[in-house]
């Protein structure tokens, strides 16, 4: 079979080579509906674009994997599990001789540009919302992919946890210790900035398919154990910060009356909720106990936790990109475990 080129696809539409490399290169020069026929004929004819480098064209590899985020740069060589990760990754290339090129996509950001111009041999996607064009992008590319975490892609593989699983093992620890006035505080359900309080229906409707097991997780042991999910105060955050674990607190332990028990769904909001207890002078486990999630920056801090294998999901990460296309992709999930320490303890008996 003759090679599918530029030119190929060009004859098929009669149109110039060059506009149909606009279209794959230069979106914006050409007409919404004719880089939709040239997208269309490229997929017939098994065409992925154009390789971005004439050294990729020269050798058919770059030397590189693509790891594609939903944060910022500089979040992702400061938050602990984040830096576990990559660090599992990281060590994979490194031993078979390749690199790693980082692609952030902070929250919001919808290009597709730095998917397209990547110059790599496959790609890690990890924890991007539902519906994230950067993900056709990466598919359109038609490399090997692994996907971290969320979305689960079907025909690709996956790792992660079992998110529901876990969430409902760090809420059923308090409510075992006899805790019913909950409180949560959670980052990364929507990828639209908002800061405060959450409903039932915006919380079901979170993008991120991770964090929406997670959450639903929490929801399903405290609603066995008797609680009414509609009335547990959740606070909701744009970002995974220590002061923005802080304020969430503070709106929390505001609340009357006053949750006994805050659920966390990362260590570094669970490490602002114990910087607003110590604010307003509550004990921690006596008045209030705090879980995290990870066991990433939580063993300093005696902070009670659900543990991820997050420097193992990156090396098998790794591998995977590694050895090729698995013959048959699907989910594997990693063992999690609760981490029992000094920030949890049954409730107050007038509190019970």
């Amino acid at each position: 079979m003759a090679k599918v080129t530029l030119q190929t696809i060009a004859d098929r539409l009669g149109v110039s080579r060059a506009t149909v490399s606009y279209a794959f290169s230069r979106p914006d020069q050409v007409s919404a509906e004719l880089r939709r026929r040239v997208m269309e004929v490229a997929d017939e004819l098994g065409y992925a674009g154009p390789n971005p480098t004439a050294r990729s064209l020269r050798l058919g590899r770059a030397g590189a994997l693509g790891l594609l985020f939903s944060e910022t740069l500089a979040y992702a060589f400061a938050d602990p599990y984040a830096v576990g990760f990559f660090q599992g990754l990281a060590t994979a290339a490194e031993d078979a001789g390749v690199g790693l090129l980082i692609l952030p996509l902070p929250h919001g950001d919808k290009r597709t540009e730095p998917v397209r111009n990547a110059v790599v041999d496959a790609f890690c996607v990890v924890s991007l919302p539902d519906g994230h064009p950067a993900l056709d992008e990466v598919l359109g590319r038609k490399l090997p992919v692994v996907v971290v975490d969320e979305p689960y892609v079907p025909g690709h593989p996956f790792l992660g946890i079992d998110e529901p699983a876990a969430g409902a093992l760090a809420a059923r620890h308090v409510l075992e210790l006899g805790h019913r006035r909950l409180g949560v505080a959670m980052v990364g359900l929507h990828d639209d900035g908002h800061i405060g309080w959450s409903d039932v229906a915006r919380q079901r409707a979170a993008t991120f398919e991770a964090m929406r097991g997670r959450r639903a997780g929490y929801q399903a042991a405290a609603e066995e154990a008797g609680v009414d999910w509609a009335r547990v105060p959740f606070y909701e955050l744009s970002r995974n910060s220590r002061e923005a674990g802080r304020q969430a607190g503070h709106a929390l332990l505001a609340r009357h009356p006053r949750p006994t028990a805050i659920l966390t769904n990362t260590d570094v909001l669970a490490l602002g909720v114990l910087d607003a207890a110590a604010d307003l002078g509550l004990d921690v486990p006596g008045e209030l106990s705090v879980v995290g999630f990870s066991d990433s920056a939580a063993q300093d801090a005696g902070l009670t936790t659900i543990r991820q294998a997050k420097q193992e999901i990156g090396a098998e990460a790794g591998r995977l990109l590694l050895a090729g296309p698995p013959a048959r992709p699907g989910r594997v999930l990693f063992p999690h475990e609760l981490i029992v320490r000094a920030s949890t303890a049954p409730p107050p008996p007038e509190q019970r």
